[in-house]
């Protein structure tokens, strides 16, 4: 088993279970908590779907029981749901902040600025200096 995998908690799925649906049919299914476990693991550490961890069960499993409950409403249910029984009914806020980055980035400190940081610190030449430079110099009053 890898380190520190994300399980639900007792409480938390008793929570949860009841949102979920019922009207399954077709090949015996993967356990739901397994599952959801493994998505909310997916989620949390924003790892691609195909590197899920197995213990959570098959990545194609967990991905499209993702995207069909999505399709179904069945998240948005269940946030609705799980949102009435808090404290306030009202308002209820989650935040999902992410940066997209470049697949080539490294960090977020940006490599032309970097540069041109470095090459200031070297004693370098500004590029414009260097126009301004050559303007006067084929300039006709000079």
């Amino acid at each position: 088993m890898r380190g520190n995998p994300f399980w639900l908690s007792d409480e938390q799925w008793k929570r949860i279970a009841p949102c979920l649906p019922t009207d399954v049919r077709g090949v015996e299914r993967e356990d739901n908590l397994r599952v959801i476990s493994g998505i909310v693991h997916v989620l949390k550490s924003g790892c691609r779907w195909c590197d899920c961890p197995p213990e959570y069960g098959p990545s194609t499993t967990i991905y499209n029981r993702f995207v069909r409950w999505a399709r179904r409403g069945i998240w948005e249910n269940m946030f609705r749901e799980l949102a009435a029984s808090g404290r306030s009914a009202d308002t209820q806020m989650i935040d999902s902040t992410h940066i997209k980055a470049d697949r080539s980035a490294v960090d977020g400190k940006g490599g032309s600025r970097s540069r041109l940081l470095a090459a200031r610190a070297e004693g370098a030449t500004r590029r414009f200096m260097h126009s301004l430079i050559l303007k006067d110099a084929f300039s006709p009053s000079s």
